[in-house]
């Protein structure tokens, strides 16, 4: 007797980022998981490398959102306040 598992896939039957599952592969390392290994080793900088550090984590992750989309990685679209 064989018996077959279907799987589920997260993005099954629902239109991509609106139902609340994570875009883009999450098994590679993107833009966010490099900038969150700088800013935990004290070395992210706000503007260049020259500016003051980031001491928030909160804005260590918009900066590295904001540098994945502008390489074009599928990250969710931004809020709109």
């Amino acid at each position: 007797m064989v018996v077959t598992v279907k799987t589920h896939h997260p993005h099954d039957g629902c239109p991509a980022g609106t139902c609340g599952h994570p875009l883009g592969n999450p098994h590679s390392p993107g833009k966010v998981a490099a900038t969150m290994r700088e800013f935990n080793a004290g070395a992210l900088h706000s503007g260049s490398k020259h500016g003051p550090k980031v001491t928030n984590p909160r804005q260590a992750v918009a900066i590295g959102l904001s540098q994945a989309r502008k390489a074009g990685e599928k990250v969710s679209p931004p809020k709109e306040i």
